[in-house]
């Protein structure tokens, strides 16, 4: 990665808000977004669309190799998740396939196939990246790192609307609740790429304040870095 790239990571669990503040940040920042839960997403809809079984840890890998997954810029600065050359942003959005992706994320091998992915598109472009795991795997060097967080009662209340609106509220308000408990100690507790964070990271309670003063802190703490890095 060169000093010319901008790599922004913006990690945290679900329901915080990360895709709507990156999207905003990326477009201030004039760099792309890339949300990286859509590229897993498409890997959990491929498992779905094939039958394979997301916790069984063979079948994954296998699924692997024949994963055709890219990720496309468009003219307008859109990112654009293609599986087997077919934009699937659509599909990906549903509460089967968030389960399903929930499940596959946690193997080793989807972890490297999916950092590597990330790496490559990234360091080409600069871009503000969303995951669980940028700042700590994916782009642990960069210094534009940030730490999302919410109480686990906003962030389901968040879920419920997201389906609500899509029209595919099929659990209550406690059972999304509970799924979002569920996720978080799945995210936190497996061995390859747990989410977590450090004393790098710039932590932000986003249950506390809208996604405009989200992004307006992050663009000073990322003034701020820049300044000192040039003076350094």
């Amino acid at each position: 990665m060169t000093t010319s790239i901008l790599i922004v990571a913006i990690d945290g669990p679900s329901g915080v808000g990360k895709s709507t503040a990156a999207r905003m940040l990326a477009a201030r920042l004039d760099v792309p977004y890339l949300e990286t839960g859509a590229m897993y997403r498409a890997l959990g809809l491929k498992a779905l669309d094939e039958g394979v079984d997301p916790d069984d840890p063979s079948a994954v890998e296998k699924l692997l190799t024949r994963l055709d997954l890219d990720v496309e810029l468009t003219a307008d600065g859109e990112i654009v998740v293609l599986l087997d050359g077919v934009g699937v942003q659509p599909r990906i959005r549903s509460a089967e396939v968030a389960n399903a992706t929930s499940r596959i994320s946690v193997h080793a091998p989807v972890r490297r196939f999916m950092v590597d992915l990330q790496r490559r598109w990234a360091s080409r472009r600069g871009a503000v990246v969303e995951g669980r795991d940028i700042g700590t795997r994916v782009f642990p060097d960069t210094p534009f790192k940030f730490f999302f967080d919410a109480a686990p009662e906003v962030r389901a209340a968040r879920r419920f609307e997201q389906l609500r609106q899509a029209g595919e509220v099929a659990s209550s308000l406690s059972e999304i609740q509970r799924q979002v408990l569920e996720r978080d100690a799945r995210d936190s507790s497996r061995a390859e790429s747990p989410l977590r964070r450090d004393e790098s990271y710039v932590a932000i309670d986003t249950g506390l304040a809208g996604p405009e003063e989200v992004v307006d802190q992050m663009l000073r703490t990322i003034s701020a870095r820049r300044r000192t890095l040039e003076s350094g």
